[in-house]
């Protein structure tokens, strides 16, 4: 459905004065071009100027049936006929004529490009340039982005690359040349287009999109794509060809009395392959490369069927108006410059008599829009912000989907609770219907658009002969004509500007909302607008830096009306409230006065304000309230939500609020019968904002602390505030840190555990929680709490490597200095490996390093009682399944072999990296009372030879001593010649014997090593 509206798109307009009836006409670069209705004269005039003075004039070599003009090159494209033959040709350097520089040189399609060369210097001079072709051209275009041209004739299509060749140092010249030839057996394209590599055709009910492009490799071009096929062979009969493509998506003639039409058929993107279109590629230029993985992909197939009921007989039922259009934008890297290499968005557009249809080609293929007209159109034009078609007597402008569909591509955040844009898929509008008499052809140039009317003079009978005439008799009737008043006049309506036709629509929509406050065409007058304002900003061309600003600042007002309309909504569409003022730049200040109730409903809020307001509060993207519209809101809530109370006072914005008043409103749910856990606790946080500590102990006494860890889990903003950007501590949080640490160690586990709050978060919220107190090695002792206890609670194994490294350093750091008195921890080493599996139970032998077993006395004893608990913590760690040992071996630079508990770790260390050797040196000269039990567990199944390659050897020579070891280690070899005489046989064991050893000692166990041989 089409909405109409009354706006006046069209600012003035002027006629083109012409001397000659025009034929034919085109516009671009800000010149209108006017053939002659002889169509061998061809004037350019100046668009831009009052009274489109003319620019220039010259004829052409034949009549002209078709004309175009490229931005691209500032070049004419001419289809032309003489002499009963029908030829191309381009028009280049056409302005030279405008000074009086008559030369003109003719010359073939790639003579300069061949070598040939001038005689003397090159002059500047308008040139026209001769296309052969195989067969006559029926139709052409120009590609927008590249300039290249696309020739249409009755059984393939030509492409043309536009070059430019140097002539000398200050001369350059344009030039084409004949690179691609698509065949398309059985299509004769009424019309074609081309743009940024996308190829479109047209027949009558008929239309095909493909994109010529390169694939990575040569054999994925059999499904997507097809290159020239080995079958096609120059004269094949075209009857054959026709009949074998497809299931007709054309006419079909069998009997003579019939005509059967194909159904409508719609296919885009992957499907459109399977429209039995086949379309082959001959490459003709001179590059060569790649030309293997070259190909096309099919794009959009659309077939219709005629509609007879719609007032048009069968030859008027055809498709025209065919239309590619690029969309270039506003560079993300530099403000103001043009995509370099290709368009945002390229658009297809074709129409039907009575209706029009408008796809999107890039990204995902679709349709866009869907216009339907009045009565029968015979033109229509696509631009950027607008769609316009002629009918016999009507310049109608409807609205246009391209900026909505460009904002979808360049911003990822559209369609958030943080962008919003209208969709594309909104109803299209017809903001202006005017008349003329006899519209016969339309054209448009960026804000201008060129009309040809003809008024019909005389019978219809003697129209075609009177036309006839006129061309034939040429100046003096149209002359004598004139005089008198001809019956033809070409305009150059030009468009307002775009601010001008925002203010006007923002107007006609508040007659709207005046008589209906939650009116849909208010809402949708105010979404044309807005895409209006947005194509503006997207394009490239405005560069003035204070026009940019005037829209900017009009796109934010439009973000803000169309704001206050979805904040009204109770329907659907109520949550765009949030992204439109976010995007307004609004304070909530000034949206909360916006949104007072409607007068005579005084506790009426919309349900768009309300989630705005919330989503506000919870995301934390407001500013601090002052105290008038914070105590409104909870006005607000307290009479719309109150269920949302506790929440709401509990965001960082409404610090400002009286806790009175607050109080008071909680106070009043509680008795509506709501209470709940978060409730409770926000009542204890306004207690502790008053002063009133026996309310804040009555209200923490209610629950019990795990339901009090739900209410945290529930409403995050009671402990920590300001997340993202800056972690704040509640009132309420450092409160508990003075009084229960626990309770506020396990709710920020909980938080992190559910996902409301971040690792990084959490040390940044602890960090400043303890800033004031007293500083530990290693971070605060809350903090170092908080990683052990989410430690025991944490499934994510990259957290918990995260954590055993932060925990491992923080005890490596605190056992190597002295000055950790005061520091108590929440959680032991008890505590810890009993509740958590990865704090392993210590190592039988390590209980044996102690600080007595290594000879330290009390004076110099250097394992105080304060880090006692975290070598315990440490060493069980080490013992631990989880903790990769490798990770932390840098850290242990800090432990001397002096210190004890240095001591300690590095042979723990050394064992757990599977450093046997290295460990039993250390122990024998340290602590050889340890040697055994070490051995015991750690010498086992594949590290059983040590024992006697390394501990018996080293004890039978440390034996020899006589110091006060002496006997400790004695009882150690006894014990090692116990297990060497169990493990090896009476010969592998006389050859470890030391040569000067005492023959009783080692005689038991040689004997008891016989012995067990021979029972074996």
């Amino acid at each position: 459905m089409v909405h109409v509206y009354n706006c006046h798109p069209f600012a003035s307009q002027q006629i083109v004065p012409t001397e000659q009836e025009p034929g034919l006409v085109c516009c671009g670069g800000d010149a209108l071009f006017v053939v002659s209705a002889g169509g061998c004269k061809i004037e350019a005039y100046q668009m831009q100027e009052e009274g489109c003075t003319l620019i220039c004039r010259f004829a052409t070599m034949g009549t002209v049936q078709s004309i175009l003009h490229s931005q691209i090159g500032d070049y004419l494209v001419t289809i032309e006929e003489k002499n009963g033959a029908t030829d191309l040709r381009a028009y280049t350097n056409w302005r030279y004529q405008a000074v009086e520089k008559t030369r003109v040189g003719v010359r073939l399609l790639g003579h300069f490009l061949r070598g040939s060369s001038f005689r003397g210097a090159p002059k500047e001079q308008m040139e026209i340039i001769e296309i052969p072709l195989v067969e006559p051209p029926l139709c052409v275009a120009c590609c927008a982005v590249t300039g290249d041209l696309l020739v249409g004739c009755a059984r393939s299509l030509v492409i043309f690359s536009l070059r430019r060749q140097a002539l000398s140092e200050r001369l350059s010249v344009l030039d084409f040349e004949r690179f691609l030839i698509l065949h398309v057996p059985g299509w004769t394209p009424t019309q074609v287009a081309l743009c940024a590599g996308f190829v479109a055709l047209q027949m009558e009910l008929e239309v095909l999109v493909v994109k010529l492009q390169r694939f990575q490799s040569r054999s994925e071009d059999s499904e997507p794509h097809a290159l020239v096929p080995e079958e096609m062979i120059a004269g094949k009969d075209d009857v054959d060809e026709t009949d074998s493509r497809r299931n007709g998506s054309e006419v079909h003639r069998e009997p003579e009395d019939f005509i059967m039409f194909q159904r409508n058929q719609e296919l885009l993107g992957e499907q459109a392959k399977e429209c039995g279109v086949p379309v082959s590629l001959e490459w003709t230029g001179m590059e060569n490369e790649a030309r293997g993985s070259r190909g096309v992909t099919y794009v959009l197939h659309r077939r219709f069927a005629p509609d007879f009921f719609q007032g048009c007989s069968v030859e008027e039922t055809c498709l025209h108006s065919l239309q590619l259009r690029p969309l270039f934008t506003v560079s993300s890297s530099q403000e103001g410059a043009v995509e370099a290499k290709e368009p945002t968005c390229v658009f297809c557009f074709f129409s039907l008599p009575n209706t029009g249809y408008m796809y999107s080609l890039r990204n995902t293929v679709e349709l866009i829009s869907t216009y339907q007209y009045p009565e029968k159109a015979q033109q229509a034009v696509l631009s950027d912000q607008f769609l316009h078609v002629i009918t016999r007597s009507a310049l109608q402008c409807f609205s246009a989907r391209c900026s909505a569909v460009a904002a979808r591509v360049k911003d990822p955040y559209i369609d958030t609770t943080i962008k919003a844009c209208p969709l594309f898929t909104m109803a299209v509008c017809a903001l202006r219907i005017q008349l003329f008499i006899g519209l016969k052809s339309l054209c448009h140039d960026r804000n201008r658009i060129v009309l040809l009317t003809a008024a019909d003079v005389g019978a219809r009978a003697a129209t075609p002969r009177a036309r006839t005439g006129s061309r034939k008799s040429s100046l003096p009737r149209v002359k004598e004509s004139s005089e008198g008043g001809h019956g033809w006049n070409l305009y150059v309506v030009n468009t307002v500007s775009t601010l001008q036709l925002y203010n006007e629509m923002v107007e006609y929509s508040q007659k709207y909302e005046s008589t209906n406050p939650l009116s849909h065409s208010c809402v949708h007058l105010l979404s044309e607008a807005h895409l209006l304002l947005r194509a503006a900003l997207l394009e490239p061309r405005v560069t003035d830096p204070a026009e940019r600003e005037e829209l900017q600042r009009a796109f934010q007002e439009s973000c803000a009306q169309l704001g206050d309309c979805y904040s009204r909504f109770d329907k659907r569409e109520s949550h765009l409230a949030l992204p439109y003022y976010k995007m307004s730049g609004l304070p909530v200040t000034e949206i909360v006065q916006r949104n007072r109730p409607f007068p005579g409903n005084s506790a009426a809020y919309g349900k768009g304000f309300l989630f705005y307001l919330k989503h506000s509060l919870y995301e934390e993207t407001m500013e601090e309230l002052d105290q008038e519209t914070a105590n409104a809101v909870l006005d607000i809530f307290a009479e719309a939500e109150p269920g949302q109370l506790p929440h709401v006072v509990c965001s960082p914005f409404m610090c400002h609020a009286r806790p009175p008043l607050a109080l008071a409103h909680l106070q009043r749910l509680e008795a509506a019968g709501a209470p709940s856990v978060v409730l409770t606790l926000a009542m204890a946080t306004l207690a502790l904002r008053l002063g009133d500590a026996p309310l804040y102990r009555q209200q923490m006494g209610r629950h019990a602390e795990m339901l009090q860890v739900y209410g945290f889990i529930e409403e995050p903003k009671l402990l920590l505030q300001g997340r993202g950007k800056g972690v704040v501590p509640s009132a309420l949080a450092r409160h508990l840190r003075d009084t229960q640490e626990g309770l506020l160690v396990a709710g920020v586990v909980a938080l992190h555990e559910n996902s409301k709050v971040r690792l990084e978060e959490a040390d940044l919220f602890f960090q400043e929680l303890c800033r004031d107190g007293a500083e530990t090695q290693g971070g605060p002792q809350l903090l170092v709490d908080f990683w052990e206890a989410l430690l025991v609670a944490s499934s994510q194994d990259a957290v918990i490597q995260e954590l055993l490294f932060r925990l491992t350093s923080v005890y490596i750091d605190r056992v190597a200095r002295t000055d950790q008195e005061g520091i108590k921890p929440l959680k032991t080493a008890d505590d810890l490996i009993n509740s958590c599996c990865h704090y392993g139970t210590l190592f039988p032998w390590v209980s044996v390093l102690t600080p007595t077993q290594l000879g330290i006395t009390p004076g110099n004893l250097s394992v105080t009682p304060s880090n006692q608990e975290d070598l315990e913590k440490l060493q069980s760690l080490l013992c631990g399944p989880s903790l990769d040992v490798s990770s932390v071996v840098p850290l242990l630079e800090q432990l001397s072999d002096g210190d004890p508990a240095g001591l300690i770790v590095q042979v723990l260390c050394a064992a757990r990296l599977g450093q046997h050797e290295h460990a039993i040196d250390r122990l024998l000269h340290h602590c050889p009372q340890a040697l055994i039990p070490y051995a015991n567990h750690e010498l086992q199944q594949e590290r059983t030879a040590l024992w006697w390659q390394k501990v018996f050897p080293e004890l039978c020579k440390r034996a020899r001593s006589t110091d006060s070891e002496n006997s400790i280690v004695l009882s150690a070899l006894k014990e090692t010649l116990v297990v060497v005489a169990a493990e090896l046989n009476p010969l592998e064991f006389l050859e470890l014997l030391p040569d000067d050893g005492t023959a009783e000692f080692f005689l038991p166990h040689l004997l008891e090593c016989c012995q067990r041989n021979l029972t074996a």
